[in-house]
């Protein structure tokens, strides 16, 4: 049964979008209410995802607002689903999840990320993840990939927020051993894990080699915590990424998520792996 009433992750998307429409006009709450003869509260509370949003309400907004069509529709469409749980989109080669994640990285007070067999987006330097981008797709064009490197490196930038999330990665070994890229590029990525493992509000820990078949083998994962919304899990596999928000199904990426915590070495330990591996101090 599912117990999960918050905000749907469709209409927190919409919501979002809302917002960003009518700062990009350089409009306030209080110009768009009059616009569309709608309390100046309850745009705010649009915006916010404290209220239930209503087809016609966001048609109303969205034509005020000169929506490109294509996004009009994509947005009517989330909201006509909004109740509807769990969101599974099949991607192209710019996928549409990213600017999600990355909002929702940017709204959550806590980040668990599980990587089974490359370092983690957020921790990739530039080099890392253009060789890595190239090797997976090679007919992407080189504007299609700058883009692509350019949102990884945008989810970064949380990290340097003086209200920066706390951030605990859990990295299977196999990841630091994968050459992704030239030696120089894998040395640079090494570096910048044991770098980013000594901040405050990281946490990293490696899951090694020898601890055999274990829960994380099944894929990656990324557990999104908020303060005042519901738990979000974010899973991808080849060509689908799908953002998770039932209990049942996050309560199993929870329990997956401690099972590996529960075999993964110490910080001290994984720290010492990593430097170890390019010949620097802990």
């Amino acid at each position: 049964m599912t117990k999960n009433k918050g905000v749907s992750v469709r209409q927190r998307r919409v919501s979002g979008e809302l917002r960003r429409l009518r700062v990009l006009r350089k409009m306030t709450c209080k110009e768009v209410a009059q616009g569309v003869d709608f309390s100046e509260s309850k745009i705010s509370r649009m915006e916010t995802g404290d209220r239930g949003l209503y087809p016609d309400d966001v048609a109303a907004i969205l034509g005020f607002l000169q929506a490109p069509s294509d996004l009009r529709q994509e947005l009517m469409a989330l909201v006509r689903g909004g109740e509807e749980r769990n969101w599974h989109e099949v991607n192209g080669k710019l996928p549409p999840t990213w600017k999600d994640l990355i909002r929702f990285e940017e709204q959550a007070s806590t980040i668990k990320n599980y990587e089974t067999l490359l370092i983690p987006g957020i921790a990739q330097i530039p080099e890392y993840a253009r060789a890595l981008l190239h090797g997976g797709d090679p007919k992407l064009t080189e504007a299609e990939l700058e883009s692509l490197v350019a949102a990884r490196a945008k989810r970064q930038l949380i990290l340097s927020r003086s209200n920066a999330p706390i951030v605990h990665l859990l990295v299977d070994e196999m990841a630091l051993h994968r050459p992704i890229g030239d030696e120089a590029t894998m040395h640079a990525q090494i570096h910048r894990l044991l770098i980013l493992g000594r901040r405050s509000n990281v946490t990293l820990q490696i899951v090694p080699f020898a601890i055999g078949a274990h829960p994380g083998l099944s894929g990656p994962f990324v557990l999104l915590e908020f303060d005042n919304e519901p738990t979000l899990a974010h899973v991808e596999s080849r060509g689908t990424s799908s953002f998770l928000e039932e209990d049942d199904f996050v309560d199993r990426v929870k329990l997956t998520w401690r099972d590996i915590r529960s075999i993964a070495l110490s910080t001290s330990d994984s720290s010492r792996m990593i430097a170890d591996m390019i010949g620097e101090p802990t």
